[in-house]
C-alpha cells in the first residue's frame, strides 16, 4: 500500500535526480517553496500531512518524469501485509553504536550483538538498522523508531544521515551543507541548534533509506 514516507522519499528522490533542493523542485512547478519543506510534512501536532496529487501531478509535468519513475525513487513503499518477508538486517541500538567493535573503519556492521529487523522489501547488501534514541529529530524520528542504514549510498545535501565521530558519538540529523573541510548538521526538533563536524573528525557517514515506526 501508499506509505506517507513512501509519497515523500520519492519527492525527495524526484529533486536530486533533478539537481534540484525540495524548494527548488516546488517553485518550477508554480508551487509555494516551502510545500515540500521537511517541516510541512508532519504537523505540529504529531499528524503526518499528506501533499496532493495536485502538487505531484505538477512535479512530474514540470521535471517530464513518468510516475514509474517517481515509484523507483522511493525506498519506503511499503509491500501488501500478506506479502512474505524477503530481507533481514542486522539491528543495534544507536546509544550503543558509539561503542567499539560494531563497525569497521567503512560504516558496515561487524562484530557480535547486533539483533534482527525485517525489512517490508528486498534491499542491497550491507544495510542494517539502529534504533532511535533522545528527542533531537522529533517529530519525524521519535524515541524507539528504526532506521534503516545503506554504507553504500552515495550521500547528498538534504538527506537524512548518520554520522560516526572519531570520538565514538553516533547521531542521526540532516546533512544540511558539505565542504572540503566541514559538514553542518541540523535536527529537525528545534531545540537543537545546527552542528558544524570537521571532516577529518568524521568516522564515516551514511544515508537513513527506511524508517520503521
Amino acid at each position: 500500500m501508499l506509505s506517507h514516507r513512501a509519497i515523500w522519499d520519492g519527492i525527495d528522490a524526484l529533486a536530486r535526480r533533478q539537481g534540484l533542493s525540495v524548494s527548488a523542485l516546488a517553485r518550477i512547478a508554480g508551487l509555494d517553496p516551502t510545500a515540500f519543506n521537511p517541516s510541512k510534512r508532519i504537523s505540529k501536532d504529531g499528524r503526518e500531512r499528506w501533499p496532493s496529487t495536485e502538487s505531484l501531478s505538477k512535479i512530474l509535468e514540470a521535471t517530464g518524469e513518468s510516475f514509474e519513475s517517481f515509484w523507483s525513487g522511493s525506498t519506503f513503499l511499503h509491500m501488501n501485509d500478506n506479502a512474505p518477508v524477503s530481507q533481514s538486517v542486522p539491528l543495534l541500538g544507536l546509544a550503543q553504536a558509539g561503542t567499539g567493535g560494531f563497525f569497521d573503519s567503512a560504516g558496515f556492521p561487524v562484530g557480535q550483538g547486533w539483533d534482527e529487523i525485517a525489512l517490508p522489501r528486498p534491499g542491497e547488501g550491507g544495510l542494517y538498522a539502529l534504533e532511535v534514541t533522545g528527542d533531537s529529530m522529533e517529530p519525524l524520528y521519535r524515541e524507539g523508531d528504526r532506521i534503516v542504514v545503506s554504507p553504500t549510498e552515495q550521500v547528498r545535501r538534504g538527506d537524512r544521515v548518520v554520522v560516526k565521530t572519531r570520538d565514538g558519538e553516533v547521531m542521526a540529523k540532516i546533512l544540511a551543507r558539505q565542504t572540503g573541510k566541514q559538514i553542518e548538521l541540523h535536527s529537525l526538533n528545534p531545540a537543537y541548534e545546527p552542528r558544524i563536524v570537521e571532516l577529518a573528525d568524521v568516522e564515516w557517514i551514511a544515508r537513513i533509506i527506511w524508517a520503521s515506526q
